[in-house]
């Protein structure tokens, strides 16, 4: 009985040596223990809480710039508005005008040079004109 006593004692041994090897294998490895998985898991958040303010750091410059873009379209839209209400204003203007004719008088001055150059029938010649009396009119034929 001694033999398979220490036979047993042997096999327990062995296990025993087996089960030390296999936890200095598993703490051996390379998973991390609890307190460095914490570590990492805290270096992670902090990483893509930084990475969340960059990008709404990035999206309140968008923002900015869409309110200052909105501004200006706004702007023009009031510029735009006040020309065309000028604008109608003096097209109405314009059209309730009553247009302005100028009559233009032509005086023929044919006529009056005329007259000056033919005096009349009654008057009599001037003396320093040189020119004979002007014959008198024909009578009338009696039958």
């Amino acid at each position: 009985m001694e033999g398979l006593l220490r036979k047993s004692s042997k096999l327990v041994g062995l296990a025993g040596a087996v089960l030390a090897l296999s936890l200095l294998a598993g703490c051996s490895s390379n998973e991390p223990d609890p307190a460095q998985r914490a570590v990492n898991a805290a270096n992670q958040a902090d990483q893509a809480a930084a990475r969340a303010d960059a990008a709404a750091q990035k999206s309140a410059a968008a923002a900015a710039q869409a309110q200052a873009a909105a501004s200006r379209v706004e702007q023009a839209a009031s510029d735009a508005k006040a020309a065309a209400d000028r604008a109608e204003a003096i097209a109405s203007k314009t059209m309730s005008e009553r247009p302005v004719r100028h009559y233009h008088v032509h005086h023929h001055h044919a006529a009056a040079a005329e007259g000056a150059a033919a005096p009349d029938a009654g008057a009599a010649p001037a003396p320093d004109s040189g020119a004979a009396a002007p014959a008198p009119a024909p009578a009338p034929a009696t039958p």
